[in-house]
């Protein structure tokens, strides 16, 4: 579709059809707002990602009745998650079965192209209008500062302008929506890790496996096309070294961290060149404000090391899209958000320092659970609620 067959005026314009921007098209448009959706991106591209799905983000795509279709796309299913833990002197592994509970009876790891393509094409199923190839240049605004819409620009070099009645940046950690909008960070981490990461052929495994050796971490979790993803964490910004320093570094962590993958990566297929992420520190971000929203990584960004970002892009998603269809304020919105995020953010930022010992790690992840689990029951609260209104 080209961006002269958008209309003049929206009920909600929403920046970035990634994860967190097409989840909320999505549950707009099925409540009858009339939503506009667009990527600068191509249509079912990749996107650097951590894939894992962590409980509350399959509760919701299981609620959304989504997955069926990441199961069609081969992605599999995962029934056993594991932790394991060394040092100098000690290596320990813990094994978990992924028990079913409140309908979710395994856990996922899409590929980007694909969970991403799901949530847009289910957008597009519920009558948002979407649009690939746009990007964004500027917010409109009223005489008194209320964002009013969005100034767009296509591929072809043509500008137009778009009314709405509220403008969502899902647009990323480095969102144009935040910055012009104003809206900065009231929560910032400490520490950061930088990341190396690349899909294997021929490096089967049972389960997510999460490695834990202070100073590093790795993990090797599946994905689609019967691919591996297999990362390795390292303290500070690595983005600056030497491109064979930062492989190099990749294949230590391994080696150190996840001596039994080591051993096997050898011998594994590399299905395309190791990918880089140089570190960035998460924030908290002022999420709303007269006329706009953040959702995802645009409003909220923990340390991939913790893998926890589709899931509070799809878990903010779903309270962002009540707080509008339900009238309950966007300050309401900001509040859940901000509960069930701080608590897990502070840990989290804990484990991105990598300075820890074992027994301090494995806290971290105690911590970590019950906050997800409480997350899990926040949601399923809110879907009872649901039910008993209708």
């Amino acid at each position: 579709m080209t961006m002269q067959a958008m209309n003049d005026t929206y009920d909600a314009v929403i920046v970035g059809a990634r994860c967190a921007g097409a989840a909320t098209a999505m549950l707009l448009a099925s409540f009858g707002l009339r939503v506009l959706l667009f990527d600068k991106s191509r249509y079912g591209t990749d996107t650097l990602s951590t894939h894992a799905l962590m409980r509350p983000a399959v509760l919701l795509l299981q609620r959304w009745g989504l997955t069926d279709r990441l199961e069609a796309e081969g992605t599999p299913r995962i029934t056993k998650t594991s932790f394991h833990y060394s040092d100098s002197e000690t290596r320990e592994a813990v094994e978990v079965d992924i028990k079913a509970r409140h309908g979710v009876e395994a856990l996922y790891a899409p590929r980007r192209n694909v969970l991403d393509r799901i949530l847009v094409d289910a957008a597009r199923e519920a009558g948002a209008d979407v649009h690939h190839g746009v990007q964004m240049l500027d917010l409109l605004h009223a005489d008194d500062g209320r964002v009013t819409g969005v100034r767009l620009r296509d591929e072809s070099g043509h500008a137009r302008e778009v009314r709405a009645g509220i403008v969502i940046g899902a647009d990323g950690r480095r969102s144009g929506v935040a910055r012009l909008a104003g809206s900065t960070p009231y929560v910032l981490g400490r520490h950061t890790t930088s990341c190396a990461y690349g899909y294997f052929r021929d490096l089967p495994i049972d389960g997510n496996r999460w490695y834990f050796r202070p100073g590093m971490g790795a993990g090797a979790i599946p994905t689609n096309d019967g691919n591996t993803l297999l990362f390795a964490s390292f303290p500070g910004d690595f983005g600056r070294e030497p491109a064979s320093e930062r492989v190099r570094a990749f294949h230590h962590v391994i080696q150190e961290a996840a001596p039994d993958i080591g051993v096997r990566v050898s011998n594994a297929q590399l299905a395309s060149k190791l990918h880089f992420f140089g570190g960035m520190r998460g924030f908290v971000r002022q999420p709303w404000g007269e006329g706009w929203a953040l959702v995802g990584d645009a409003g909220y960004m923990t340390d991939p090391i913790t893998a926890h970002g589709i899931t509070n892009a799809l878990r903010d998603a779903e309270l962002l899209a009540r707080a509008i269809t339900e009238g309950t304020g966007l300050a309401e919105y900001q509040t859940a958000r901000d509960d069930l995020s701080l608590e897990f953010f502070e840990v989290s930022d804990r484990v991105a320092s990598l300075d820890w010992d074992i027994p301090t790690v494995q806290q971290y992840h105690r911590m970590m659970s019950k906050e997800m689990g409480r997350e899990e029951e926040a949601l399923v609260t809110m879907r009872d609620k649901s039910a008993t209104a209708a």
